[in-house]
């Protein structure tokens, strides 16, 4: 390809596969990647310093490379402790990952807001994502999308439909960068000073298990005025997102629902492995349950992927992150309809896993007594939570009818512990017994948590 420095296109299936935004199991096979497209973004003053955009194909999936080229031989102090940074050396010169370069990150900015927006300072957030975020000056953060995908990027989408809509409670969008394909870069306001859900989940928790208090309401660190705020914010962007996108028709969201409850067959099959029981047949007094539901409520888009560590506190209140849904999904499927539920469901979820997560870093002699004082904290923020969300003007609409709404909860529940299950083993081991819990609570009405 015209202007591709010599030696760059070898070094890039290694460095994809050290990636965690990269959706292989290892690096794809050399034959299997190509540079689709390539260009040149930026050139230091004197020449020496590249900044080069790569749109790569490996096998179905594409990705956005941002490299940075450099002289061989010369250092590179950001670089340090960051090898799968750097794809390596080619004939006289070496190249990395250009966002973690300041001087190139400023530029990148510019490039994106077509030149609309300038920083002084730039800094990558150090955190395992699957995009790559950089902050600049503090004031606006912005996402690069690595795995791409044809046609609209759902976080730049549906954020921008929701302040359309009205509805305040996401951070500002200040920069859109796109070319005929794909959605490159989403920037935003940063949230200087705000809290993200989860940490303050857990300062609760620490609160809760380090103190002398036995009930949630009376510890320092109280988190259940949080939940019901959270709970109001998650029925406004709900009405925000019916009004947006419209509810599918009845009859599509019968089927959908319909297509749940028939797949929860085989999965509770291929869990009871890791369980050690027969969860087909032990669940099938709650399947059945959920078989008897006529009506599950308003499907639509939702959020979904939904959690603590997917909003954020700040002065003026809660605000919602991040409207990409499920990385490994398709765009359809992200966008398909769902029931509001769910994402109720995913927020419930997540407020175990902090009472659990907290709960690992005692000694597990300190468990017997700590264990109430968990199941006490996630029950006292679920109430919360739900009687934010049910007391918002307009949501019943939405929801399945009284009698029907607790078995369609339920069984986002499950799915979504079921989810969990095959995440935990596949990813994180020590973290099965979380939703192992969840499924014993949701099959067995047992309240440990």
């Amino acid at each position: 390809m015209a202007g591709l420095p010599d030696g760059l296109a070898p070094l890039i299936p290694a460095y994809l596969g050290g990636q965690r935004w990269y959706s292989g199991a290892k690096a794809p096979d050399h034959n299997l990647v190509d540079i689709d497209k390539l260009t040149e973004l930026w050139v230091s003053e004197d020449g020496t310093h590249r900044m080069w955009q790569a749109i790569v194909s490996a096998g179905p999936d594409w990705y956005q490379l941002l490299l940075g080229e450099r002289p061989a031989g010369e250092r590179a102090e950001f670089l340090h402790g960051r090898e799968e940074a750097v794809l390596g050396a080619a004939g006289d010169a070496y190249f990395y990952d250009a966002t973690l370069d300041s001087e190139m990150a400023k530029a990148l900015l510019g490039v994106a807001s077509g030149g609309r927006e300038t920083a002084t300072l730039a800094r990558q957030l150090a955190v395992e994502q699957s995009n790559t975020s950089v902050v600049y000056d503090d004031r606006l953060i912005l996402k690069v999308f690595r795995r791409l995908h044809l046609g609209r990027n759902p976080d730049v989408e549906v954020t921008n439909a929701l302040v359309g809509a009205g509805f305040e409670y996401v951070a500002t969008p200040l920069v859109s960068w796109r070319d005929e394909r794909f959605d490159l870069a989403f920037g935003q306001e940063f949230l200087a000073g705000g809290s993200e859900g989860w940490a303050l989940a857990v300062t609760s928790l620490r609160d809760l298990y380090g103190g002398e208090s036995q009930s949630p309401e009376d510890a320092g660190g109280d988190f259940g005025a949080e939940a019901e705020r959270l709970g109001r914010v998650t029925a406004l962007m709900h009405l925000a997102l019916q009004s947006v996108y419209g509810s599918a028709p009845a009859a599509d969201a019968v089927s959908i629902w319909s297509r749940l409850v028939a797949d929860f067959g085989p999965r509770l099959e291929a869990a009871s492995a890791a369980v050690g029981k027969d969860l087909s047949q032990d669940c099938s007094p709650l399947v059945e349950r959920f078989r008897r539901v006529l009506d599950p409520g308003a499907y639509f888009r939702v959020h979904g992927d939904f959690h603590l560590g997917q909003v954020m506190r700040t002065d003026s209140g809660w605000r919602v992150l991040d409207f990409e849904g499920e990385p490994a999904k398709t765009l359809d499927e992200r966008a398909a309809p769902c029931s509001p539920l769910k994402d109720v469901s995913a927020m419930l979820r997540s407020f175990h896993y902090a009472a659990r997560h907290v709960l690992a870093e005692h000694l597990v002699a300190e468990w017997e007594s700590l264990l109430p004082l968990a199941a006490a904290w996630e029950a006292h923020n679920r109430r919360a939570f739900l009687y934010g969300y049910h007391e918002v003007a307009g949501i019943q609409v939405l929801m399945p009818d009284q009698g029907s709404a607790p078995a369609v909860l339920a069984a986002y529940e499950l799915d979504k512990a079921l989810y969990e299950l095959d995440y935990e083993q596949a990813h994180r081991p020590d973290w099965v017994p979380i939703p192992l819990d969840a499924l014993d609570r949701l099959i067995y009405g047992t309240r440990a948590p």
